[in-house]
């Protein structure tokens, strides 16, 4: 399936050839091949279901995810306090009957609930919160699973998976949990940016590590992450990064970053990726929803991409201000690629101007987005926002090009689009996303 932006409405067929498409023909063929493209999302907060509990996906999971959260108390008298002290179910339903019955779904977090709603064919009215339970209550995992990627015109995505977190561990160490369209990453948070509070949990994996990190705490973390990498077969390591981040700095983080991480992930051949500029708990009783928005220090990533020629960073910034220079250092180190448009940068208006940016660059040396979707059926509006998006810009660029003299052909359009969505994130990650079928149209 696919929501009505991309449909086909009965225009006239494309050349399929090399002939060179007259301005009317560019944005359907563009269309088109966003349509039938199968994407590779390098960045997701999803699991396949062997995880169990872990992954989210469904209705009420849908409407307490914490940017409707955030919202919800901007336009409630309820405090956190008062939110937090009820089940899920009743949670759902207050953020129901505040943003969808007693407001219009104008924001993007709120309209993509709708598409969800939409794309199953489900009432989108004020009533319609009773009939979307029953309807994911029925579904079985594994084929909704299979389903709703499909819809989305996903055949890959890269999950977040942090082997210090307790639930997390058992399920990795209790079984096979490998799924063919779900690919492990290394996620470093904890170990980079907070190992006073969970070095003892190395330790406790059978780790000879200390508070300070030091002896033989770097080895023993570069053996920690082997093991991992060869428990998980992760496709990248990643950490997210404050504002505040600077480097070169003598901190614990730095020295292991610099010891452990960059040195393990050189002789995987894995890179790095790092994700800038977040502000942790502006507002705690917020919880999830109470992190923010800072500026970086991109002499930090300079200083990385630099001092470590061999590795490879793919990098995400949070702050608009940061964006620009992102793209000039991309112009200025090869072991650099820009990846996405990461929490508050995924809003469309936002996507447009830094995708624009950066095709004007980088021409197709980046990678445009990923959903970073923490529920499951968010892949279909947040990749329908995308295509939607896309579908856009890429006519207005190929309009300019031809008006300098060059004439594009379906095939350019078709490489364009695979590189900017598939190829850039196979190449700089090694991962090969398996063939699949075009998306089901609508």
């Amino acid at each position: 399936m696919r929501t009505e932006s991309l449909k086909s409405r009965g225009r006239r067929p494309v050349p399929t050839d090399d002939v060179p498409l007259t301005e009317e023909q560019i944005p359907i063929a563009v269309e088109d091949v966003l349509t039938a493209t199968q994407f590779v999302d390098i960045h997701t907060h999803l699991y396949p279901p062997a995880f169990g509990k872990i992954g989210l996906w469904g209705i009420d999971e849908l409407l307490t995810y914490h940017y409707l959260e955030a919202e919800f108390f901007r336009s409630s008298k309820t405090t956190p306090q008062q939110y937090w002290a009820l089940s899920k179910r009743e949670q759902a339903d207050a953020i129901w009957r505040t943003l969808f019955v007693e407001n219009t779904p104008l924001s993007e977090a709120t309209r993509g609930v709708i598409a969800v709603l939409q794309a199953f064919q489900l009432p989108t009215d004020r009533s319609g919160l009773a009939e979307a339970r029953a309807f994911f209550k029925a579904q079985p995992v594994e084929s909704h699973v299979q389903r709703v990627l499909k819809m989305s015109g996903v055949s890959m995505v890269v999950m977040t998976n942090d082997p210090l977190d307790p639930e997390e561990a058992a399920v990795w160490k209790n079984g096979d949990v490998k799924h063919s369209q779900f690919r492990a990453v290394l996620r470093l948070d904890r170990i980079l940016c907070t190992w006073s509070k969970h070095w003892q949990v190395l330790v406790g994996q059978g780790y000879k590590v200390d508070e300070k990190a030091s002896g033989k705490s770097a080895a023993e973390v570069r053996r920690f992450l082997m093991d991992w990498h060869e428990r998980m077969e992760a496709v990248y390591m990643a950490v997210s990064l404050p504002d505040t981040f600077e480097y070169p700095q003598d901190t614990v983080g730095n020295r292991l970053l610099k010891e452990s991480v960059l040195p393990t992930c050189r002789e995987l051949r894995l890179p790095l990726s790092l994700m800038m500029g977040v502000r942790k708990q502006v507002n705690p009783d917020l919880r999830l929803a109470g992190d923010a928005v800072g500026r970086s220090n991109m002499l930090a990533l300079e200083n990385l991409c630099r001092e470590f020629p061999d590795n490879r960073f793919l990098v995400s910034v949070l702050s608009r201000e940061n964006q620009h220079e992102l793209c000039v250092y991309a112009r200025k180190f090869s072991n650099l690629m820009p990846f996405g448009c990461w929490w508050f940068m995924n809003n469309p208006s936002i996507v447009e101007e830094i995708t624009r940016e950066r095709i004007e660059m980088l021409g197709t040396s980046f990678i445009p987005q990923h959903s970073d979707a923490r529920v499951l059926e968010q892949v279909i509006y947040k990749w329908n926002n995308t295509r939607r998006t896309m579908a856009r810009i890429l006519p207005e660029t190929y309009r300019l090009l031809s008006e300098d003299g060059r004439g594009v052909t379906r095939e350019d359009i078709q490489r364009d689009v695979n590189r900017l969505f598939r190829s850039n994130a196979e190449d700089w990650t090694g991962l090969r996303a398996p063939a699949s079928e075009a998306p089901t149209q609508s």
